[in-house]
């Protein structure tokens, strides 16, 4: 198998939906899940992974959050840590601190955070201290 087709099975297999907080559902606690997870109702508490968060148009977030990757297009409040990447998508709200090697927003983000980028990191590991204040 070419290198290029094993990236594409890799991919598919990390996008497939493993968990669902589906539009009108609201729970509170202690999230940890592998594989994708995909929030469009109400989440509050602490979330752990090493895999992808999306938060979806209709979710609405307030947690500590520890993941590998984390796509937002909906609203998050607390501390939100990407040890791979953070994207914040133009219907995305973001209030409370970013900690991520990779920061992609979009054009209509609403940032009100404290950023700090880091060194491509494992769960765990230090942090470098490049601090970057967004406000928009």
């Amino acid at each position: 198998m070419k290198d290029k087709d094993k990236d594409r099975a890799k991919d598919s297999m990390d996008m497939k939906l493993a968990g669902l907080i589906d539009q009108g559902t609201v729970m509170n606690g202690d999230l940890s899940f592998k594989g994708t997870f995909r929030i469009e109702g109400t989440f509050k508490g602490t979330i752990q992974s090493d895999s992808l968060l999306i938060i979806g148009e209709r979710g609405k977030v307030e947690a500590d959050i520890k993941v590998n990757q984390v796509v937002i297009n909906g609203e998050v409040r607390g501390a939100v840590h990407g040890f791979e990447k953070i994207e914040i998508h133009n219907k995305g709200r973001v209030f409370g601190t970013i900690i991520t090697p990779k920061l992609v927003i979009e054009e209509g983000a609403f940032l009100e955070a404290n950023c700090r980028t880091t060194e491509n990191e494992a769960p765990g590991e230090a942090e470098t201290d490049q601090r970057t204040e967004i406000r928009s």
